[in-house]
């Protein structure tokens, strides 16, 4: 057994927490399943497509932001959202990694 992780957590899977527990919630799933490929969309059309008010909408959102999952840009006053592929990609291959290496 590896003891050398039992007080501190690697960079690499502190940015894997964030991810999980934004993912973890199925009202952020349901709004990540909204994207088409290479899509963008605003907080208005998530809410519209959505059962939630847009300020839960907006709520979910932030948290997805800040978790890396979603990227976002403001152009005027809107800010457009998409699934930040490469960053997803990349903190998943962290764990694949490690399963690899435990089996």
């Amino acid at each position: 057994m590896k003891k050398n992780y039992r007080h501190v957590i690697p960079a690499q899977w502190q940015a894997m927490s964030k991810v999980f527990t934004a993912l973890g919630d199925e009202h952020r799933q349901r709004i990540l399943l909204l994207f088409e490929p290479g899509e963008r969309l605003n907080v208005g059309q998530i809410a519209d497509a959505s059962t939630l008010a847009r300020s839960t909408v907006s709520h979910h959102l932030k948290i997805l932001r800040e978790a890396g999952v979603l990227g976002s840009e403001k152009i005027g006053k809107e800010v457009w959202y998409w699934i930040d592929r490469n960053w997803l990609l990349a903190v998943f291959a962290n764990v694949t990694e490690h399963i690899r290496k435990s089996t």
